[in-house]
């Protein structure tokens, strides 16, 4: 018998780092057991703290979210910890592997770090080095550095940077909330003489913010630094931390900008002691926090894909990927020689497309000192883009001297989606590249131009398929106490952290507040994030409540259906689905939600509160929006699929609501007619209601606006508009057009869940539900995902007219399994397979002919392709905008409108031969 063995244990510390942010970490771990259906009895957990060992045993099934169940940590405390776990009627397995824990933190009171700046820097925003040398009279024992910043930073110790990462400490609500970076350093430090210099900039602390020129500083106008270290030399410790005795000097950074760029002069060395001035003691910041998101790192290098001499004669680099991050190359000129390096997502009539950058200049400059070969790469900021324009190169051109550094937020990747409909599959690809970019310390809307704001309603419909693809937890548990700070009156703002100061209220926005976390405790099991954030929740509701009299939110500024391929490129809040329904809708889902938290929590009198608005808001939103033959007064898929998803129609309206949505989906020729809100839940409303062959359609159409629209443009990641590039390759014309934006992309939460199969059913996955759903056109669809309880995976392939279906089920898990034939099981942990008949998602073909109705024609998808091969591409078009593919128009009549009666006769045998075909003669 093979007893259970723990294969790895978790905790909330930042991914690649063994300091935790707590005196009481959260835990869990993994097990791994041949033995099928395996549930956990009890589990044994192990510390050993200065060499003393300690046990707990705690009985039952829980492995996620786990109490510490000893003494709390103390600052500077290492804990050697392992499990081992036993299954009902089993020995305990084996201990696992120790995991070393180190408490990040300081004490209350321990931070003594005084906040210094450079003294008069000669510009505003101006990168600076600090210095600070210190004499220590032995090897030291241990040594670790507290460091934070109101702007970024790298230290070095005698001369070598002490970690990988980039862009320190991040964006917070810095007039609040800072954050401070623990490392050990003791390998660094020497006997006798040590210094410390730290790089220092602005970034995104005296960055310019605002929009059509109304720019201003929000944090400050310098940055500022303040660090302690604490050294253990012989047992005594002695701490080096910032004050007056510091020294400043201007370095080669010249200036830096996260918008902007950085110009970098390699002849700008401070040179003796004359450089060096004293440091000003500043303003302190708010006490800084130990780390709970984690590290902003280079996670990837990729080298020039093509090397493009534009129609103007420029040099420009194509990496072949529109990504995040910046250049690095090695190059070799005469001293005052100048590269310039200007970056952008797209080419534009074969020139670079800086136009969407809007004021972001997105430039890089290297000025040589004429020294032999040097390696440069930019500290102070980052750039969106797949093409780089290279002027004053010194030299032969070598593309093997510029690599393309990617840099984001370094989470640890969790989940998988592979399919073999290719055009989907770059879909999904995007959709992670899209993430990777706009995780860069907080979830940014876009990486590239003069925004890259962290908006709470991209994340509020993205978080479900962030999630899944990387472990988000710590990252947005860090941007949610932000959030908490720059609440006003309850009212989350458009934008966290908050440099727009607007604190209006906007559906789908503001209600970031209830969903991040329900999503956070659905996908990791982690209550916690639900008591910190419960009265951040509660007082969401209770604003926009009070805003929603008799429970009807309108009449105010809205954002509504954001982008809705209908409305104009100049005003992208003017969508067909009406705003006070949007609002509404959203204040039933958040009233809900918390309604639910806080039954979890144990909060009745909330619970019935909450629960009981929602009820009245879902009320009002059925007497005032849907009438009573089951039409939505706003006739727009997003209204039916707000009024589906969310909940708020009764089970007997469902069906009614489903076909109206299917036939607005199909008279719009299956193109995308939804914005912000309705995109990412439009596939689960139809697939809820049974119109799977629609959402088939809508998600496989090529057609402008589409998902594979951008795609079969070359697209390597989502777009902020559905057309932000056109046909014709020129660029959209609005104002607002981002090639890396990440909330259009949410539809992959779906693939994972429906298509795949692979779906929380209980928080954490603690259980399972598996009910993959076939669709034409795709031969497989397979998702992985390591859950909170180990690896879990889902998919499907067909093999002819049989399809097989499979499960990965973790142990101390269950799943319930929906299988596309209707069949239903309940299985423990393992693997398993199924293999049923093919169950078609389109409905038996009709005959057709000339006399046919389009609402009948566009439903069958071969005589839809024959129409438009016979008639021309562009009636289609012509269709979708004139009278729609639903309304009860004959094929003959259209064809004659259109003057195209010509065709009659080919049509007319062309639908003859598709029903002969099918044997409907």
């Amino acid at each position: 018998m093979t007893l259970p063995a723990v294969s790895r244990i978790t905790v909330d510390a930042p991914h690649g780092s063994s300091f935790v942010p707590t005196p009481t970490p959260v835990l869990g771990w993994w097990t791994s057991t041949p033995t099928p259906g395996w549930q956990q009895a009890a589990a044994e957990i192990e510390a050993i703290r200065a060499g003393v060992s300690e046990t707990r045993v705690i009985d039952g099934d829980r492995s996620v979210d786990v109490a510490w169940p000893f003494e709390p940590l103390t600052p500077k405390e290492d804990v050697n910890l392992r499990v081992r776990v036993r299954g009902a009627e089993e020995e305990f397995g084996p201990w696992s592997e120790p995991r070393i824990l180190r408490a990040g933190f300081l004490s209350d009171g321990a931070w003594t770090a005084a906040t210094i700046a450079a003294d008069a820097p000669s510009a505003d925003a101006q990168p600076v080095l600090l210095r600070r040398e210190f004499t220590l009279d032995g090897p030291a024992g241990s040594a670790l550095l507290y460091a934070a910043a109101v702007g970024v930073y790298q230290v070095s110790i005698n001369g070598v940077d002490i970690d990988d990462h980039v862009l320190k400490p991040g964006w917070t609500a810095y007039q609040a909330r800072t954050v401070h970076d623990t490392t050990d350093v003791a390998g660094l430090l020497r006997e006798g003489a040590n210094t410390i210099t730290v790089c220092l900039g602005g970034g995104w602390a005296t960055e310019l913010y605002g929009f059509s020129g109304n720019w201003h500083t929000i944090y400050a106008a310098q940055p500022t630094f303040a660090a302690q270290l604490h050294v253990s030399v012989d047992g005594v410790e002695t701490v080096v931390a910032t004050d007056a005795d510091w020294q400043w000097a201007e370095g080669p950074v010249v200036d830096a900008s996260i918008y902007h760029g950085e110009t970098y002069d390699q002849r700008r060395q401070p040179a003796g002691p004359e450089a060096w001035h004293p440091v000003r003691v500043a303003e302190p910041m708010p006490v800084p926090e130990a780390r709970v998101s984690p590290f902003v790192r280079r996670t990837e290098e990729i080298g020039v894909a093509e090397v493009i001499t534009t129609p103007s004669g420029k040099l420009v680099l194509d990496f072949g990927q529109n990504l995040v991050g910046r250049l690095r190359l090695t190059v070799d000129g005469p001293a005052g020689a100048t590269i310039t390096l200007r970056h952008a997502e797209v080419l534009e009539h074969g020139e670079l497309g800086i136009r969407p950058l809007r004021e972001a200049r997105a430039t890089d400059r290297l000025t040589l000192a004429g020294t032999g070969p040097f390696t440069w790469e930019p500290e102070f900021t980052f750039h969106g883009f797949r093409y780089a324009q290279i002027d004053g190169w010194p030299g032969t051109f070598d593309p093997a001297a510029v690599t393309a550094q990617v840099i984001h937020s370094d989470m640890e990747r969790t989940g998988w989606f592979e399919t073999s409909h290719e055009l989907v599959q770059k879909l999904h690809d995007n959709v992670v590249w899209g993430l990777r970019g706009n995780f860069l310390s907080i979830p940014t809307d876009c990486p590239q131009r003069d925004e890259r704001l962290g908006w709470t309603g991209d994340i509020q419909v993205f978080a479900p398929t962030a999630s899944f693809l990387y472990d988000v937890n710590g990252f947005l548990t860090s941007w949610l106490r932000d959030l908490v700070i720059e609440q006003v009156d309850g009212v989350a703002p458009f934008v966290v952290p908050n440099v727009l100061g607007d604190a209006r209220p906007a559906a789908a926005w503001g209600d970031a507040a209830t969903v991040v976390p329900r999503v956070l405790h659905e996908r990791y099991g982690d209550e916690g994030v639900l008591r910190r954030q419960f009265d951040s929740m509660k007082a969401w509701v209770d604003a926009i409540d009070r805003r929603s009299p008799g429970h009807l939110w309108e009449g105010a500024f809205q954002f509504g259906d954001w982008l809705d391929p209908d409305a104009p490129p100049e005003n992208a809040a003017k969508a067909k689905a009406d705003p006070g329904l949007v609002a509404t809708a959203h204040l039933f889902l958040s009233a809900r939600i918390v309604g639910e938290t806080a039954a979890l929590l144990g909060r009745p009198v909330d619970a019935a509160r909450y629960t009981a608005l929602a009820e009245a808001t879902r009320i009002v939103f059925l007497d005032t929006f849907v009438t009573g033959a089951g039409r939505m007064l706003s006739d727009a898929p997003t209204a039916y699929a707000l009024a589906i998803v969310f909940g708020i129609a009764p089970d007997d309206l469902r069906p009614t609501l489903g076909r109206r949505l299917a036939h607005l989906v199909a008279a719009n020729s299956y193109r995308i007619s939804t914005g912000f809100v309705g995109t990412p839940i439009i596939t689960d409303a139809l697939t809820q209601t049974g119109q799977v062959e629609t959402a088939r359609r809508l998600l496989l159409s090529t057609q402008n606006p589409s998902w594979l629209y951008p795609v079969t443009m070359g697209a390597t990641t989502i777009w902020e508009r559905w057309d932000s590039m056109l046909p014709d390759g020129t660029i959209n014309p609005g104002e607002m057009t981002s090639f890396n934006h990440y909330a259009l992309g949410a539809v992959a939460d779906w693939l994972h869940r429906r298509v795949a199969g692979l779906a929380p059913a209980a928080p954490g996955y603690a259980e399972l539900e598996i009910a993959p759903i076939l669709l034409e056109g795709l031969g497989s669809a397979h998702a992985r995902h390591l859950t909170p309880y180990g690896p879990a995976a889902a998919g499907w392939r067909r093999d002819g007219d049989e399809v097989t279906v499979t499960a990965l089920v973790p142990p101390n898990t269950q799943a319930h399994v929906l299988l596309p034939d209707g069949t239903r099981h309940e299985v423990g942990s393992g693997e398993h397979s199924w293999t049923t008949a093919w169950v078609a998602s389109a409905p038996a073909p009709t005959a057709l002919t000339v006399q046919s109705t389009l609402d009948k024609v566009i439903v069958d998808e071969e005589a839809h392709g024959l129409l438009t091969s016979t008639v021309g591409e562009d009636a289609d078009e012509r269709i979708r905008v004139m009278t729609g593919w639903g309304a009860g128009t004959t094929v003959r009549d259209m064809v004659e409108s259109f003057h195209l009666g010509a065709r009659l006769p080919e049509l007319v045998e062309g639908f003859r031969e598709l029903n002969r075909s099918r044997g409907l003669a």
